[in-house]
């Protein structure tokens, strides 16, 4: 949290039930704000009406002091931040301004297909793309989105003139990679344009919209100027509900560095309020867990592992997969996404592991292509009795290809598998490299569950998520105690698809990109699901039968590419998603349901690979909503899987090259790790 961010948490709880206190004041004609990627928050100033030149744009110091940054402007309204850049919506022309304030115009008047009337807001996507909003004259002009590229070329990306009943096209806010949303300030409508103009309307009621804001987790903010008020929209196609009204005229909003707030210039009183993320009727408790990390078995030895080859190179240990067999035995079975499984005591005092299977000689696995290997691994349900288990593997050959397969314990050993066991269930072949998937689990009715990625490279080229004539992008299930028309498995009769042309039987939920991971919660039943992003979004799924999740249409709660759809009855929305200033790839975890710490009973617990970021999440069945989201801190280490033994206790998975691969989370009173 910044010094800054600081400083608006504590005026917020200072005001507690009461209206919350400016941030800042003193402001002439504030207009918008901005949060730089160092957490620093900027406001445009327009300065007097009609007076040229007088504009600019301030920055923020701990206290919420403004001092000037960069000046000479006409009439800055929307500005926006990309990295050390900002852009700013001048009048007539865009400005970039870099981190020392230093101003240079980036598309003068000339540059524009059509003169503008007024430039009113400002976007950028990651690429640097800028778009900009014309609010046109209000008669035959209702206005128009520009795209401007990184060396100032300007173009039109959407003519207000062709979008049906638009009246005066005001502020924009990317909804994913290719779709606006914007406000007709005069009718009040909030509408989703597509980038090549194709609208639909979205919520109503913003007469006066002024600004539009996403938080972190996909709600979305509206303030309108001539009304005095902030709405929020917790999801897609829920009605906006108000959480301030005491403006008097509500300006272009932004999220605060902390991720809490969403910071709103008032351009008539001068000043910039910050008002919390909270919806009515969508609280969610994002209060930290004062819990700590430390390793679960510190003096454990991984056999014929060294940490280093022949030659000397550090070789890493990359435990993927934490299990048990559910025999009462109370070992730990750990899939290393090099080929091997080991077993050990569940003891932290355990020394040694045992190797149960050992097949790197079939596994293929590679440092530059690291999503493949051993991957899945589950117990049959009755593996007591029976000695079965299954694995999910890339094979050596034929390259980008995955294998789900039956294996056998020894009946000499119990700490050891027989390799020669081994029966293909099913192959999978890929395009490219990455999107495996490879979770496998047991449902509560016995049946083998898989989830496969959607085959790879960018943006679902092959549209597996959606055909169900595929196995990528799904989640299987399986009858593994039956043979079915040759099969080495049964097809369920309930199956979803079973019976529907141009689909396979074995498809149980679809649409999704990279599923990694999924998990059963032991007393519901419930099937929870993460499912990795692309560009912008993370997302939480709990999936159900036939459930289609969105991929490649959507991408948590936004439209993906040109073909991105809104919200639709046919499609499953997540229950949660973040974005990628929060972190860039989740790793999906599982329902708590130890006996340790009861602090964590019910809630879903989960990381992110790239933020090294983990929360518990706790989802409300009669609210049918989250209701909880409570940081349990920064891990430090990017978060392979998470891993539950015999009695419900879960276990973080890193990579390592010390051996100390496996964490456990502990009291704030136990060493940190």
């Amino acid at each position: 949290m910044t010094l800054l961010g600081v400083f608006i948490c504590a005026s917020v709880a200072s005001a507690k039930d009461q209206p919350p206190k400016p941030v800042t004041t003193g402001l002439k004609n504030p207009e918008s704000v901005a949060v730089g990627d160092d957490g620093r928050v900027y406001v445009s100033e327009a300065g007097a009406p009609g007076t040229d030149g007088d504009g600019r744009i301030l920055v923020l110091d701990k206290q919420g002091n403004a001092a000037p940054f960069a000046t000479g402007f006409d009439d800055p309204k929307g500005i926006v931040t990309l990295q050390k850049w900002l852009f700013v919506a001048d009048k007539k022309r865009v400005w970039r301004v870099d981190e020392k304030g230093q101003a240079k115009v980036l598309a003068a008047k000339e540059a524009f297909p059509r003169e503008p009337v007024l430039l009113s807001d400002i976007a950028v996507d990651p690429q640097g793309i800028v778009y900009v909003s014309d609010t046109g004259d209000g008669k035959d002009n209702p206005g128009a989105i520009f795209r401007i590229d990184h060396k100032g070329g300007v173009t039109f990306q959407v003519d207000g003139r062709k979008i049906p009943g638009l009246k005066r096209l005001g502020k924009i806010l990317l909804d994913g990679g290719s779709h606006f949303l914007l406000i007709d300030s005069e009718t009040g409508d909030l509408l989703r344009v597509r980038m090549d103009g194709v609208t639909e309307k979205v919520a109503e009621g913003f007469v006066g919209g002024d600004g539009l804001a996403w938080d972190a987790i996909g709600q979305l903010f509206i303030t309108s100027r001539t009304q005095g008020k902030v709405w929020g929209i917790a999801r897609p196609g829920q009605k906006p509900v108000v959480v301030a009204s005491d403006f008097k005229a509500a300006a272009d909003p932004c999220l605060d560095p902390t991720g809490q707030f969403i910071l709103v210039p008032d351009t008539q009183t001068g000043t910039l309020t910050a008002i919390p993320t909270v919806i009515p009727g969508n609280e969610v408790d994002v209060s930290p867990l004062p819990l700590q990390t430390t390793a679960a078995f510190p003096k454990l030895k991984w056999t014929g592992w060294e940490g280093f080859s022949p030659d000397g190179k550090l070789v890493e240990l990359r435990p993927l997969y934490l299990t048990h067999a559910g025999d009462g035995s109370n070992r730990n079975f750990v899939a290393i996404q090099q080929g091997v499984v080991h077993v050990f005591p569940n003891d932290p005092k355990a020394e040694k592991t045992k190797v149960f299977l050992d097949i790197r000689k079939k596994v293929f696995y590679a440092d530059q292509e690291n999503e493949q290997g051993l991957l899945g691994l589950a117990f049959h349900p009755n593996y007591k009795k029976n000695g079965e288990f299954f694995a999910f593997y890339t094979v050596r050959e034929p390259r980008l290809t995955n294998v789900i397969s039956r294996f056998r314990v020894s009946p000499d050993d119990p700490d050891r598998a027989d390799p020669d066991s081994e029966e293909e269930l099913l192959r999978i072949s890929h395009a490219f490299w990455n999107h495996d998937g490879g979770t496998i689990c047991f449902g509560p009715d016995g049946y083998l569950y898989i989830a496969v990625g959607d085959g790879g490279a960018a943006n679902d080229p092959h549209k597996n998520g959606q055909n169900l004539k595929t196995h990528l992008g799904k989640i299987l299930r399986l009858d593994v105690n039956r043979r079915d028309g040759g099969k080495k498995y049964g097809i369920p009769a309930d199956n979803p698809f079973v019976g529907t042309k141009d689909a396979a039987p074995e498809n149980w939920a679809y649409g999704l990109r990279n599923p990694w991971r999924m998990a059963f919660d032991r007393p519901t039943g419930r099937l929870w699901l993460a499912d990795v992003g692309q560009n912008l979004y993370e997302e939480i799924n709990i999936v159900t039968k036939g459930g289609n999740y969105g991929w490649n249409v959507r991408e948590g709660f936004h439209p993906f590419g040109m073909e991105g759809v809104g919200p639709r009855k046919d499609l499953t929305e997540p229950i949660w998603e973040y974005n990628h200033d929060v972190g860039k790839s989740i790793t999906g975890g599982l329902v708590y349901r130890g006996k340790e710490l009861p602090q964590l009973e019910g809630h879903y617990l989960y990381g992110d690979y790239v933020s090294t970021l983990m929360w518990a999440l706790k989802y409300d069945d009669t609210k049918k909503r989250v209701v909880a989201n409570r940081p349990l801190g920064r891990l430090n280490r990017s978060i392979f899987s998470f891993g539950e033994d015999e009695q419900g206790e879960v276990y973080i998975l890193t990579p390592t090259v010390s051996g100390d691969g496996i964490l456990r989370f502990a009291p704030p009173a136990a060493k940190g790790n």
